[in-house]
C-alpha cells in the first residue's frame, strides 16, 4: 500500500522490450536505499516489483496488461517518474489509501497559472466518473491530490509549488497522458450498497 505522497523524481535509464512484457531500468536514489528482489515500488503510480538491484538503479518487468492500462507504455528512456516506496505499518498516512493499480488514464487538457499555484485540467474516462467528488481524494500519476472541479468528463486539481517542483505534474504539457487511481473507499461502498439494493430487491 502507497499514500500517494512521492519521495523522488527518478528516471528511465534503459527500456528492454520482451514478447508480451517491457522491462524497464529506473534511476532513484532514494528508493533504492535498502531495495531487495521482491520488494514493490510506485512508479507514476503503478505498484511494480523489484526484479533487481544496483546502487541506484533497478530493474522492473511490465506485462502487457499494465501496458495497456497504464501510461507506462509511453515510456522512454530518459523519462522522469513519480518513484514511492509502500508505506510501513506505523507510519503517517500523509496522502490517502493509494494502492497502485490503476484504473484508467487521463489526458492533461489545460494548465492556468496563478501566481503561488497552477489549476490543471485532466480528462476523465466516464466509467470512473461516479467515484470522483469535488473536495475528495484521487491519484495522478501516483500523486494524491484533492480534487477541485469534478465534471462528466473531467476534473481538476490545484498543485502548490512543491508538487510542481518535485513530481512529474511540474513537466506534463497538454496532450501528455496520466495514471489515475480513484479512491477504492469509494468502489467498496458502492459494491456494499449495489449488494444491499439487489438482496432487499431479492426479499421483497
Amino acid at each position: 500500500m502507497f499514500t500517494g505522497i512521492v519521495e523522488e523524481l527518478g528516471e528511465v535509464t534503459a527500456v528492454e522490450i520482451l514478447d508480451d512484457a517491457c522491462r524497464f531500468r529506473l534511476r532513484g536514489p532514494v528508493v533504492t536505499q535498502g531495495a531487495k528482489h521482491g520488494d514493490s515500488i510506485a512508479v507514476n503510480g503503478v505498484c511494480l516489483t523489484v526484479v533487481d538491484h544496483q546502487g541506484d538503479e533497478f530493474t522492473a518487468d511490465v506485462m502487457a496488461e499494465t501496458l495497456n492500462r497504464s501510461s507506462l507504455g509511453a515510456l522512454a528512456v530518459g523519462s522522469r517518474v513519480n518513484l514511492e516506496r509502500p508505506t510501513a505499518v506505523g507510519d503517517r498516512l500523509g496522502g490517502h489509501i493509494v494502492q497502485g493499480h490503476v484504473d484508467g488514464t487521463g489526458e492533461i487538457l489545460d494548465r492556468t497559472p496563478s501566481e503561488h499555484w497552477e489549476i490543471v485540467k485532466i480528462s476523465l474516462p466516464a466509467e470512473l466518473s461516479r467515484y470522483v467528488v469535488e473536495k475528495g481524494s484521487i491519484t495522478v500519476d501516483g500523486i494524491s491530490l484533492t480534487v477541485v472541479d469534478a465534471g462528466r468528463d473531467h476534473f481538476t486539481v490545484s498543485l502548490i509549488p512543491t508538487t510542481l517542483a518535485l513530481t512529474t505534474l511540474g513537466i506534463k504539457k497538454p496532450g501528455d497522458p496520466v495514471n489515475l487511481e480513484v479512491d477504492v473507499i469509494a468502489k467498496y461502498v458502492e459494491r456494499m450498497l449495489g449488494d444491499r439494493v439487489a438482496d432487499e430487491g431479492v426479499t421483497r
